[in-house]
């Protein structure tokens, strides 16, 4: 079993509205989604006249590329299927890059790679090396090393990670490459073909390969078949705002790459309507900190998974609070769903069976700590 610390990162409020953006454009890239044109960072900075500061809002933890092993900051996200790093262009200076030369073990592909994002383009060509995770390596293995990330906007520039490591399916795989997930299942190196995220409120998270951690969670797994391998995809029986249905959507994406709750902008705008929430130029919406919110219920495999008031906010100080939900509506085949991200994993440890193809819910246990090993 490998434990991989994930560390948290405070965002200023231009970088957390950036990041709810760059997790919204994902998924209007790739499934052809429609949300609402992206907020305009300084108009939003004017309009509220003071900056705050977002907390668990990226999380990202460390890799290994080539030999000698190049460190890189990876977001891991279970909504894509592809490792990527910058290389060593200059504009990326700002990053841990990766350098082909510097690593005995590079072997060209040069097949390019690009992921397209709302905003644009992340882009490169494929190569092999040695990656590295924890004690967990990966020989040979095919990633892309990228030189433009120009669709990441400025929760890129300004974040503290380098790469994304994706632990999606293989249909959707740039390039139909080997999974990371899947190189690692084959490799051996795994007691169970599982992962495991704590996402933790007031501590660092942590990303378990192999297993799972019983310190990060109370009660026991209630487990949800996959409808769909491609993303982390399951049915959804309800959604529900003080015990009043809100939608009547039936499939649900859970990744750990997107920072909100995503669902139909109908629906979302319902939700936020009877919060008392005010749209901010058309995506985000903000409510007043101090007003008492009712419960937002998820119903999966026929159980409830509720978020409360503080779940359901991205900061709990100032007067004005980042609503947790974004709109974005995905159409027909693959949806209309919702997107249950970070603001979900927090409140419930989410185990992957890659092998039974099926997603575990456990509450998560606040206040857990991390044990190394």
């Amino acid at each position: 079993i490998l434990r991989v610390p994930l560390e948290k990162r405070e965002l200023s409020f231009e970088e957390a509205l950036d990041s709810v953006n760059m997790g919204a454009q994902k998924w209007e890239a790739r499934l052809g989604a429609k949300g609402e044109d992206p907020v305009i960072i300084d108009d939003y900075m004017n309009l509220c006249g003071v900056e705050q500061l977002f907390k668990n809002a990226q999380y990202y933890g460390e890799i290994e590329v080539g030999t000698p092993g190049q460190k890189e900051m990876v977001v891991f996200d279970t909504g894509s299927s592809n490792l990527w790093v910058p290389n060593t262009k200059p504009f990326l200076s700002s990053h841990n890059t990766y350098n082909h030369d510097k690593s005995s073990t590079y072997k060209k592909n040069g097949t390019t790679f690009a992921i397209q994002y709302g905003s644009g383009p992340v882009s490169g060509v494929f190569s092999a090396d040695d990656v590295t995770i924890g004690d967990l390596k990966l020989k040979d293995y095919t990633f892309a090393e990228v030189d433009k990330t120009s669709g990441l906007g400025l929760g890129y520039r300004l974040g503290k990670f380098d790469g994304i490591l994706g632990l999606g399916w293989d249909s959707i795989s740039v390039g139909h490459v080997t999974t990371p997930m899947k190189a690692l299942v084959a490799s051996g190196q795994l007691p169970k073909p599982i992962f495991a995220f704590y996402l933790g409120n007031n501590q660092p998270g942590e990303l378990l390969f192999g297993g799972v951690d019983p310190k990060h969670y109370t009660g026991d797994f209630s487990f949800v078949p996959l409808s769909s391998e491609t993303y982390w995809q399951i049915n959804m029986d309800a959604v529900k705002l003080g015990g009043d249905a809100v939608s009547s959507v039936k499939s649900a994406i859970v990744d750990s790459g997107t920072s909100l709750l995503a669902g139909p902008k109908d629906d979302v705008a319902k939700i936020a309507a009877k919060l008392g929430a005010k749209s901010i130029l058309g995506k985000e919406y903000v409510v007043d900190c101090s007003a008492k919110l009712p419960d937002l219920t998820f119903t999966l495999g026929g159980k409830d998974y509720t978020l409360s008031q503080p779940d359901i906010i991205l900061q709990q100080s100032g007067s004005q609070c980042i609503l947790g939900l974004t709109g974005i509506d995905v159409p027909a085949p693959r949806g209309p769903l919702w997107i249950l991200g970070d603001v979900f994993m927090r409140k419930f440890y989410v185990q992957f069976d890659w092998g039974q193809k099926r997603l575990g819910f456990a509450k998560a246990a606040q206040g857990a700590s991390v044990i190394m090993v």
